[in-house]
């Protein structure tokens, strides 16, 4: 399971360290893609087999299908780390999630989100309760 609040920076050359316990959840090889609220998306391969196969039954006569199956397989990339745990973030990525220096990793069950540090603090700060409503809307 995918789960955990990780800081850490992107360095020059759009390496990000991958943290030991994400890494050992997600496997050896990885993919990336863009997300849905301005961040990026790591599936480990299983987890991508499946987003795949959904992709793959959505009609290719509906323009909305065909914009969700272009945002997340135009953009998706295979990924391993190096020996020291990083893993590179494609430009065109790091563009659209707008990576500059701090990052934050974040595990979400079945994939870890990357944001830049600033839309992470900007999109996180939900009220007690707003996530009590919706907590109580879903049954959780």
């Amino acid at each position: 399971m995918l789960t955990g609040t990780y800081e850490h920076t992107i360095d020059a050359k759009g390496r990000v360290i991958l943290p030991a316990d994400l890494r050992a959840a997600l496997g050896e090889h990885f993919f990336i893609t863009k997300g849905l609220d301005q961040c990026l998306s790591i599936y480990g391969e299983n987890e991508w087999a499946e987003l795949e196969q959904k992709l793959r039954k959505l009609p290719i006569t509906d323009p909305n299908a065909r914009s969700l199956v272009r945002h997340f397989s135009a953009s998706g990339r295979p990924l391993e780390c190096d020996r020291q745990g990083r893993f590179l973030v494609p430009a065109n990525l790091r563009g659209y999630a707008g990576l500059e220096k701090e990052v934050v990793l974040t595990g979400m069950l079945n994939r870890v989100e990357v944001w830049s540090k600033s839309e992470w603090e900007n999109c996180n700060t939900t009220e007690t309760g707003e996530l009590a409503n919706l907590a109580a809307a879903y049954g959780i």
